[in-house]
């Protein structure tokens, strides 16, 4: 698997306003069942603008992400700065040049909706070899499908199939992936850790944000952060795009504000046995 480094071009400023958050209780359940106290080291692979890195920061002595976007890690060490956070590292790479670019080892090694853009078999056999002795690999994700979906409130819910029609009449219905197109998933998480010396893995689900409300440049910011969307694929026509979205948001909601359920945090883990 290639990289295509204009795959997020111009996305890294949306992502974090635009992206919803995992669920409030990530960390405590990373910590419970691993039985993290501040020790050890952290490896967040595909980091993006450091979401994931900076969440689970406080639960590791170190904690080190990497990507191969330049624009996310700027905005990752600018959150560094913003937060406070002081026991971070970046690296620009791939997640298949792993482990010579941040050797390990780790108590835990996460990829935060990243490990499916690796060459999955390949980069988790690697990534085993990196871990301490009773680490474990997590692959997070937000999950919708087969999760039970809590009552909505007065707001409206991001018509996101209104969206993603204007999305297709600028750039087609076939969906876009930097310079190309985005390739038809067929497989999980978990059959591709049960071909590798990890085994079969543990899925577990913490409860996603019920009550998560977003505002229209937040929800035109989501889309911009996609790699579907992202803001370099409409040229020229960028300004449109994003006037047509506003547009269609203010009609749908007087109040400027929408309800988003992303949906409960997937937690697969897979532990070095």
């Amino acid at each position: 698997m290639s990289y295509d480094p204009t795959l997020y071009r111009g996305a890294a400023a949306h992502y974090i306003v635009g992206r919803p958050p995992y669920s409030d209780q990530l960390e405590s359940i990373l910590a419970n069942t691993l039985g993290l106290n501040g020790a050890g080291r952290l490896l967040d692979v595909g980091c993006g603008p450091g979401v994931l890195t900076l969440r689970l920061a406080s639960l590791f002595a170190e904690v080190v992400g990497v990507d191969p976007d330049a624009e996310m890690l700027a905005e990752a060490q600018q959150r560094v700065v913003a937060t406070g956070v002081d026991n971070c590292s970046w690296v620009q790479g791939l997640a298949e040049d792993l482990p010579a670019i941040a050797p390990g080892p780790y108590r835990l090694i996460t990829f935060g909706q990243s490990f499916h853009r690796t060459n999955e078999l390949a980069v988790a056999e690697a990534v085993l070899d990196m871990l301490e002795p009773s680490g474990a690999l997590a692959l997070i994700a937000h999950t919708i499908d087969g999760r039970p979906r809590p009552p909505a409130p007065l707001e409206p819910p991001i018509p996101h199939d209104e969206i993603e029609a204007i999305i297709d009449r600028f750039l087609g219905p076939k969906r876009r992936n930097g310079q190309g197109f985005a390739p038809i998933r067929t497989h999980t998480f978990e059959d591709i850790l049960v071909k590798t010396r990890f085994g079969q893995p543990t899925v577990m689900f913490a409860p996603g944000k019920a009550d998560l409300l977003r505002d229209i440049e937040s929800v035109l910011s989501g889309y911009l952060s996609m790699s579907f969307s992202a803001p370099h694929l409409f040229g020229e026509r960028l300004p449109d795009f994003e006037n047509e979205v506003r547009a269609l948001l203010t009609a749908r909601s007087p109040s400027g504000w929408f309800w988003d359920w992303p949906g409960d945090t997937e937690i697969v883990l897979a532990e070095r046995v």
